[in-house]
């Protein structure tokens, strides 16, 4: 039985998602020490992430890099969280058409919208205003900052980062950790790891 929700990571993401109107939080872990005991927008920050496996409750990793939520998830599952414990969070004021899929772990910030027949993987973060289109797939930890306007079939591999207000063809792959800079439209596939901008976008060099 659950006891509530734990917020991973006294972060920007975190603020924005108890703003959002998340409730049931309980509290707040961050590996920095100079926090324990301080409260994030009225959420105490009770420790170390390390807590995580002795409690009961679900957790919500609201770190803002995919790379950052991948290494926690892989800390955790370690030392034996699983996937069940991960919870979801949509702003009340997201659209997830009913035929599309959320993983766990994954958050939809306010007046994002999610048409027909979408999957979303596990822990991948959408922030306001992004729009994504039919059959459009994310895969796990992929971010989309705010704005960011998806056509139908569009493929982004794990890990990727889209920038603020990108927008990707219908059908384009954006491949596994590539980066899309803020504004690109994007009309062509993007190799992994790669960072590609500019309207429309091209190739700008290796993700470091």
């Amino acid at each position: 039985m659950s006891d509530g929700l734990l917020l991973i990571g006294a972060s920007g993401l975190a603020r924005e998602v108890i703003a959002a109107g998340i409730v049931g939080v309980v509290g707040i872990l961050d590996d920095d020490p100079a926090r324990e005991g301080t409260e994030i927008s009225g959420v105490p920050v009770l420790g170390p992430v390390s807590l995580a496996p002795a409690r009961s409750d679900q957790l919500l990793i609201c770190v803002g890099p995919g790379a950052g939520r991948r290494s926690i998830v892989e800390r955790l599952d370690e030392a034996g969280v699983r996937e069940e414990r991960y919870g979801i969070f949509a702003a009340r004021s997201a659209r997830i058409g009913a035929s599309s899929e959320l993983g766990a772990g994954s958050i939809l910030l306010d007046s994002v919208v999610v048409t027909a027949d979408a999957v979303l993987g596990r822990h991948v973060v959408v922030m306001p205003n992004c729009t994504i289109t039919h059959d459009d797939v994310l895969e796990d930890f992929v971010t989309l900052a705010a704005g960011v306007s998806l056509g139908g079939g569009v493929h982004v591999r794990e890990g990727a980062y889209l920038g603020m207000n990108a927008s990707v063809r219908q059908g384009v792959v954006i491949g596994a950790d590539a980066v899309i800079g803020m504004g690109a439209a994007v009309i062509g596939d993007v190799p992994e790891g790669r960072t590609w901008g500019g309207v429309p976008a091209r190739e700008l060099g290796e993700r470091r």
